[in-house]
């Protein structure tokens, strides 16, 4: 791992699981964020009324997160602090298996090539914090699978799967902060 990955810090997860909310409160903290490309597809797709959405055309979605999480990728090293990615490169990987669609090549090869921080923050299915919206159409179960797809593609591509604690936002910032410091 090189000194640049390793200010790479990715937390995962399922749906509705209090990822972005938790990364917001590190950003608030002074944390560099970088955010998770989904929902902003979603959001550009549904104004274009593209074919780029989970429930239209999964693969072409998948292909619109890579690039856009490549892009993030490629941005970060500007940053010289540690950055939190909202997901990473290899959640497409995993988004795909969840769909059951075969994984290519080139998202593979992304996955391998595009490193982060070794260790990567999961955060497990939380049925009281789980709430669907108009991007996320997911229902609970579904998460539940999103987050088991999400820890067998990030052990594969060889990182370290530390579990968020189910506490306060407060807890984990806590959490996640004392383990980034030890490094």
């Amino acid at each position: 791992m090189t000194e640049t990955t390793d200010r790479f810090v990715v937390v995962t997860g399922g749906p509705g699981s209090g990822k972005t909310t938790l990364i917001e409160a590190l950003a608030a903290q002074g944390f560099r964020s970088s955010p998770e490309a989904g929902r902003a597809i979603i959001r550009d797709q549904r104004a274009v009324d593209g074919q780029g959405l989970p429930w239209a055309d999964r693969a072409l979605f998948a292909e619109l997160m890579l690039g856009a999480d490549m892009r993030s990728y490629r941005e970060a090293p500007a940053e010289p602090e540690m950055v939190i990615f909202d997901r990473g490169i290899p959640d497409i990987a995993g988004y795909l298996r969840l769909c059951s669609l075969a994984i290519p090549g080139h998202v593979d090869r992304a996955a391998r090539q595009f490193r982060y921080r070794r260790e990567v923050f999961i955060a497990p299915p939380w049925p009281e914090i789980y709430e669907g919206d108009a991007e996320r159409r997911q229902d609970f179960a579904e998460a539940q699978r999103t987050c088991e797809a999400m820890v067998m593609v990030y052990a594969g591509y060889g990182y370290e799967l530390v579990e968020l604690p189910r506490t306060s936002v407060a807890g984990r910032v806590a959490f996640m902060s004392e383990r980034l410091r030890r490094g």
